[in-house]
């Protein structure tokens, strides 16, 4: 049976620092909402109802555009351990551009998480939280991040200007705020 709370009781903060995987929602008005699966442990819980996580460049970024339309963001979190769990986080978001005050200082605040590769830093103000029991989930273990991502991250950064890259594919996907 769900349960729902104001905001991260310790437990549940306790339950995210571990995990390695979270996934992310957002809808645009009148669009499908998108669903993107984030790693590399780039989320930090900066109290009980804030968070915040590291965005990196991808295939798109589709997730600034929705929040920039209203703010509404879910982020899920399932248990692949021995206990299962899945914890959804509803929240209002806001897309810190990089190179703006507000990215600045949460930047100072997430500390070696941000880093050459850093698009953007998405912030949630938490508004509830949802616990359900996570029996369906099945069991996996967590064999480390692939470096993919960064690899390629590395190679484009050192064939074009990554600031003028970053821009592009953040306003690829049309406006942002911040």
């Amino acid at each position: 049976m769900a349960k729902f709370f104001d905001r991260l009781e310790p437990e549940h903060i306790a339950f995210i620092e571990r995990q390695a995987l979270f996934f992310v929602a957002t809808a645009q008005d009148g669009a499908h909402p998108n669903l993107s699966p984030k790693g590399y442990r780039a989320l930090s819980v900066l109290g009980p109802t804030h968070l915040a996580y590291v965005d990196l460049p991808g295939s798109g970024n589709q997730t600034a555009t929705h929040v920039a339309q209203h703010g509404r963001i879910t982020l899920m979190f399932c248990s692949f351990e021995r206990t299962p769990l899945i914890l959804r986080v509803y929240g209002k978001g806001k897309v810190l551009r990089r190179h703006s005050k507000e990215f600045a200082a949460l930047a100072k605040q997430l500390g070696a998480k941000v880093g050459p590769h850093t698009r953007q830093l998405i912030d949630v103000g938490v508004q509830r939280v949802q616990t359900s029991c996570g029996y369906g989930v099945p069991l996996f273990e967590y064999c480390g991040d692939r470096e993919t991502l960064l690899r390629y991250h590395d190679k484009k950064h050192a064939e074009v200007d990554w600031e003028a890259y970053l821009d592009e594919r953040t306003r690829s996907q049309g406006p942002i705020v911040g």
